[in-house]
């Protein structure tokens, strides 16, 4: 229960991407690859089975399909059912989303005022309409971190976590609004006590159930191990990180930044309250009686990895970012070259929409600064303007809670973005306030180890564990001679965010 790594392991999942805007993977195989990674979490911790108090899971806020036996449904217009994934990036349900907002329900109130094609109920709706054999044999519609937790206890009982962030649960009230559903058109989702989508909804950190035979067999511990209500991926590395012992900043001035593919950036309230076009306020998702705001930047990690592999200069075969890595390495005042090198290349980097604050997902990239060179050193122009798009993009999201009277004092930040020196520099100087970097823990591994640790009744309870459980971390302080110079760069990216709308505007006539 002190917070402590002793053993990890990791496994590769499949990704499939066969039609435009579609993204799917496999539930078994995603539990496979859990069962794979905890054999070697175990070995490299040298520890038994038996010495497991509790498990908790998270995952990526993914739709999963199964029928009335368990098994996997296809989601897929071109595969099987070892398909059965609609997993959290895929668009396909622009169209539906567009549809719900049209409604204006007051649900939409707690997912920032409009529902987002990432979230389940527009997916479930594109399913409804062009999949119907699909709709028709699906009995349970779960969220992947329950999905995980269902397979390890055959429990059905949700995570508030889930519910309320992804599924229009309103976890103030305590209930599904079926009045929504009906409005939407899945008016059958909520009937039999809203069996397909979860009757017993529970804290994270609560117990849903033990370890089954068939489940301690396939992941190698012991059978009736108690398992925690689950949290999603970003939403357990905001756990992990948020109580970092740094500054003697309160929590509810700090703000959790979680970049591996896509950031999450979430912050804790005590009151309710609004930030246009950022996810929430949703209740006590992560911690009781607390709200939570979400804001996101769709493609983070994605963004860097896409200008980079595509640049005519990026050597794939030893890897683009050693590639860089090698160019900037030993360079004096490595942080005021890269602003350098970044000073006449703008990225507006909303390459799978703008999730925060303009919650926009038809929001496409843009570029000013191209030139006509493809050699190293353009390469690193390319690197630093993506660092520094998004830092900007993290600083218009900072900029919209303040202006709802959400202060942001201190970014704690995890995911594998984090990891770097340039992204943690940048941001800092960028926003103008300290990042901060837990020590040597994988935040969101750090959040699940705590899920653990109170289902097993080690700590109290999840805010407890929370506190119990922080690690100290390494502090980035801004550089102030830098703030200047990154004011009128975020200016060119807030001037390039209207111009590609009003170009968007113009083209529609």
């Amino acid at each position: 229960g002190s917070g402590r790594q002793v053993g990890r392991g990791a496994r590769d999942i499949r990704l499939w991407q066969t039609t435009p805007d579609h993204v799917e993977q496999s539930s078994d195989e995603i539990w496979s690859a859990c069962a794979a990674a905890v054999a070697e979490a175990l070995a490299s911790a040298g520890a038994s089975a038996e010495a497991v108090a509790g498990i908790g899971f998270d995952a990526t806020c993914s739709l999963v399909a199964l029928n009335a036996d368990g098994r996997p449904v296809s989601v897929s217009v071109d595969g099987g059912d070892e398909r059965n994934v609609v997993v959290w990036m895929d668009h396909r349900a622009i169209e539906d989303a567009d549809f719900i907002n049209a409604t204006e329900h007051r649900v939409l109130d707690f997912v920032g005022g409009a529902i987002s094609p990432e979230m389940q109920t527009p997916k479930l709706r594109w399913l409804k309409r062009e999949l119907p054999a699909t709709w028709r044999r699906t009995a349970l519609w779960l969220d992947l971190p329950d999905y995980l937790s269902f397979r390890a206890t055959g429990s059905t009982d949700r995570s508030l976590c889930t519910t309320v962030c992804k599924w229009t649960y309103l976890g103030h009230e305590r209930r599904w609004d079926p009045s929504y559903f009906q409005a939407i058109g899945l008016g059958e989702l909520a009937s039999d006590g809203a069996a397909r989508i979860g009757r017993t909804v529970r804290h994270p950190g609560a117990r849903v159930g033990d370890l089954t035979p068939r489940a301690a067999r396939e992941l190698g511990l012991a059978e009736g191990t108690p398992v925690a209500a689950s949290l999603i991926d970003a939403h357990a590395g905001a756990l992990g990180t948020l109580g970092a012992p740094e500054l003697d900043v309160p929590l509810a001035r700090r703000m959790a930044i979680i970049a591996g593919t896509s950031a999450c950036h979430l912050a804790l309230t005590h009151e309710r309250c609004e930030v246009p076009g950022v996810w929430g306020p949703y209740y006590e998702a992560l911690l009781p009686e607390t709200w939570l705001l979400e804001g996101g930047i769709s493609a983070s990690g994605a963004l860097l990895d896409h200008v980079l592999s595509i640049h005519p200069a990026a050597d794939r075969q030893a890897g683009v970012f050693e590639q860089v890595e090698r160019r900037l390495r030993g360079l004096d005042e490595r942080e005021a070259t890269l602003r350098e090198l970044g000073a006449n290349l703008h990225l507006q980097p909303n390459l799978l929409g703008n999730r925060s604050p303009l919650a926009d997902p038809r929001l496409l990239g843009g570029v000013a600064g191209w030139a006509l060179r493809q050699d190293d050193e353009d390469l690193l122009r390319w690197y630093a303007a993506g660092q520094q798009a998004l830092a900007y993009a993290t600083r218009h999201i900072v900029d919209a809670f303040r202006e709802s009277g959400v202060e942001v004092d201190l970014l704690i930040a995890s995911g594998g973005s984090a990891g770097s020196d340039d992204w943690r520099h940048t941001h800092a100087d960028a926003l103008g306030i300290p990042v901060v970097v837990p020590g040597d823990v994988d935040g969101v591994l750090l959040g699940s180890a705590m899920l653990a640790a109170s289902v097993a009744g080690v700590h109290p309870g999840l805010a407890e564990a929370m506190t119990a459980m922080a690690c100290p971390g390494r502090v980035v302080a801004p550089d102030p001679s830098a703030r200047d110079w990154h004011d009128r760069k975020y200016r060119v990216y807030r001037r390039m965010l209207e111009d590609h709308r009003a170009y968007d505007r113009m083209m529609r006539g």
